[in-house]
C-alpha cells in the first residue's frame, strides 16, 4: 500500500506559514502521542529556524504512560521544550500558559533589556491533520474560537486569536509534506487518521494494524473482541467480523465493516492506550 496525500491547500498553507514567520516569537508544535516522531512534518523545522519551540504530545491519554515519560525525555535532550496534554480537557491545559511564558524566557529577557514590556508572546500553533489543533486552542481559549472535526483537513486558512494580553495564537490549517521517504509513518498517520480514508485501502490497513497491535500487544485483540488472535492481520479480521456480527447478503463476512470498526476503536482509544513507534526506533 502506498501512501501519499498532498492536497492543493497544503501548499497554500505552507506559503502562508512562510510568510507569518517572521511575526512569531514561538512554535507550537502539536504532535500525537502515539507516534510523536512520525506525526512530525520535517518541513516545520526548517521553518521554525531561530524561533522559540515548544512540541505538545497531544491525546496523551491513548498512549501509554510509560511511554509518554520517554518521548517527553527525548524531545528535551533534542533542545525542545515538550509536555503532554489531552487537549479534550479543559481541567489539565490549566499549565499550558506557563509552559508557554517558559519556552519565550529568552525572548521576554531580550525584550525586558530593549525596554520592551508586556508584548504578548505571538504563537504559531501548527502539526499534521488530525492531531488537534483546533481542539487546543479551544480548550485553552474557553470557547469555540476555531472549526474543529475528527477528520483531517477542516481549518483551511489562517486564525489570529488572542488569549489575553500576554498570549496570542496563530492558528493554521494541518499540513503533511510532499513525499513521504518512509512508507512506514504513511501507515502509522494512516492508522491515527491523519490521511483520508477515502484514499486507503481500509482492510489492508486494519490488517496492517492488528498484526502490530497483537505483536506489541498480545491478547489486547482476544479481550476486546473476543477472537483467537493471529500474526496473520486478515485472519483477525475474520475474526472480529464474525464476533460482532459484520454480515453482508448470504452471511458473507463484512470485512470492510469489521475495518471499519477496528480503527474507529484504535483512534478513540476504546481498545486501550497503545503507542507505535519508540525512541529506540530512531536510535
Amino acid at each position: 500500500m502506498h501512501f501519499q496525500w498532498y492536497p492543493g491547500h497544503m501548499t497554500k498553507a505552507k506559503r502562508m506559514m512562510q510568510e507569518n514567520i517572521k511575526l512569531i516569537d514561538l512554535i507550537i508544535e502539536l504532535v500525537d502521542a502515539r507516534i510523536p516522531l512520525s506525526s512530525r512534518n520535517p518541513d516545520i523545522d526548517e521553518l521554525g529556524k531561530n524561533k522559540a519551540r515548544l512540541i505538545l504530545l497531544n491525546k496523551s491519554d491513548l498512549a501509554e504512560e510509560r511511554w509518554n515519560d520517554t518521548w517527553i525525555e527525548y524531545f528535551e535532550q533534542k533542545g525542545y521544550c515538550a509536555v503532554k496534554i489531552n487537549s479534550r480537557k479543559s481541567g489539565g491545559m490549566k499549565f499550558i500558559q506557563d509552559v508557554i511564558q517558559k519556552a519565550c524566557k529568552e525572548k521576554t529577557e531580550r525584550d525586558r533589556k530593549k525596554g520592551i514590556l508586556n508584548r504578548p508572546v505571538r504563537a504559531m500553533v501548527v502539526g499534521i491533520p488530525n492531531v488537534g489543533k483546533s481542539t487546543f486552542i479551544n480548550t485553552l481559549a474557553g470557547k469555540a474560537c476555531t472549526k474543529t472535526g475528527n477528520k483531517p483537513g477542516v481549518t483551511k486558512g489562517k486564525q489570529w486569536i488572542r488569549l489575553n494580553k500576554n498570549v496570542e495564537l496563530l492558528d493554521t490549517p494541518g499540513i503533511l509534506w510532499p513525499k513521504f521517504e518512509d512508507q512506514a509513518v504513511g501507515l502509522k498517520l494512516g492508522f491515527i487518521g491523519s490521511i483520508k480514508d477515502e484514499i486507503l485501502q481500509t482492510e489492508e490497513l486494519s490488517a496492517e494494524l492488528s498484526r502490530f497491535l497483537t505483536k506489541n500487544y498480545p491478547g489486547i485483540l482476544a479481550e476486546k473482541y473476543a477472537i483467537e488472535e493471529s500474526l496473520d492481520g486478515f485472519e483477525n479480521l475474520q475474526g472480529i467480523a464474525k464476533s460482532r456480527h459484520c454480515l453482508l447478503r448470504g452471511n458473507e463476512l463484512d470485512l470492510e465493516k469489521a475495518s471499519r470498526m477496528m480503527l474507529d476503536d484504535f483512534r478513540n482509544g476504546r481498545i486501550g492506550r497503545i503507542t507505535l513507534e519508540y525512541p529506540g526506533d530512531f536510535a
